[in-house]
Parts: structure tokens; C-alpha cells; sequence
């Protein structure tokens, strides 16, 4: 098996890449967008996390197995965020 060597500077590039989106995070915090605050926000997460899985991870440069586990994974997240979205709508009909 053989290592993917990824250099210094692509790692402190996703470093800096993530340091600004982690301040993008906090600038919209302060910023009223109404419902669309949590959507942003959960966008900006989704983004880093894919960033530290793909390069902080070494998903990217891993075999076509791990790729298949890390989407089977992501779509069991959506799945698991669609039922949680049905439930929370779901419960404004109630009331």
C-alpha cells in the first residue's frame, strides 16, 4: 500500500480555508437572516467537513471502497436530517 504524500502548503492552504470560514460563521451570526441564519451556517459546517474529510482525512487520495463508505455515510446524514426536518415541520400542523 502506498502513501499519498500531500505537501505542507495544501494542508496550511485547507487550514487558512477553514479559519475563514469558521469567521464567515461568526460574521453571520451577527447578521439577521432570519430562517436563513441556520440554513448559512449549516452550509458553511457542511463545507469544512468535507474539507477535513477529503484532505485532513486522506479520503481523496484513498481507494473507490472508502470514497463508496464516506457517500453511504453522507447519505444516511441526509436521510437522518430529511426525517428530523419531517418531524419538526410535522409539529407546527399540532399546535
Amino acid at each position: 500500500m502506498s502513501h499519498h504524500v500531500v505537501s505542507r502548503k495544501l494542508y496550511f492552504g485547507i487550514f487558512a480555508a477553514l479559519m475563514v470560514l469558521t469567521v464567515i460563521t461568526v460574521a453571520v451570526a451577527f447578521v439577521d437572516l432570519g430562517r436563513l441564519n441556520d440554513v448559512v451556517m449549516l452550509a458553511i459546517a457542511t463545507l469544512k467537513a468535507v474539507l477535513v474529510i477529503l484532505y485532513f482525512m486522506h479520503v481523496k487520495y484513498s481507494g473507490k471502497l472508502t470514497a463508496l463508505t464516506v457517500v453511504g455515510g453522507f447519505m444516511f446524514f441526509f436521510i437522518m436530517i430529511a426525517m428530523i426536518m419531517m418531524d419538526y415541520i410535522g409539529r407546527g400542523f399540532l399546535g
